[in-house]
């Protein structure tokens, strides 16, 4: 059962929580469907100041739109390609302060200024990311980029 869990102390304490908090309400359940959506939500709830909070699956060679919390977003995204793309290409979080500086950008909201993106890997391969854009320049930090590829890594384990 999904209990709402007290985020307070440090900002890695906060993601702390919310990485027991996800591994709590993922654990016995195999549905990826069920697992990406109830992990979205759970971001979407806990951050501040964001507008889009989701997932991009990697099938047949190109990311395509998973669960999400947000406005409607592109569906298809090609590996190489905008700040999604080039995580997965590179195979490490990218962390945007101004989505509008990044070359190749795709605007699938244009209230978004600043954006991260974590790649989920399992078994040394990138199955998709974790996407958060925000309308705030800078809105995140390395603090944000630690605590949110903890989580990637826990919500992997239960994909």
């Amino acid at each position: 059962m999904f209990t709402q869990t007290d985020y307070s102390g440090t900002k890695i304490e906060k993601y702390t929580a919310l990485t027991k908090q996800l591994d709590a309400l993922l654990t016995g359940e195999t549905n990826t469907v069920a697992n990406l959506s109830n992990a979205s939500a759970l971001l979407n709830q806990f951050l501040e100041r964001v507008n889009w909070v989701g997932f991009y699956l990697m099938e047949q060679g190109e990311l395509v739109l998973g669960p999400f919390q947000g406005l409607p977003a592109c569906v298809r995204i090609q590996v190489g390609k905008g700040v999604c793309g080039t995580a997965v290409s590179e195979k490490k979080t990218m962390l945007v302060k101004d989505v509008h500086a990044f070359p190749g950008h795709i605007a699938c909201d244009a209230a978004s200024r600043s954006e991260i993106v974590v790649p989920l890997i399992k078994d040394n391969e990138v199955i998709g990311v974790l996407d958060i854009d925000s309308p705030e320049l800078s809105r995140f930090d390395e603090e944000d980029q630690t605590g949110l590829e903890q989580f990637a890594d826990v919500l992997t384990k239960h994909l």
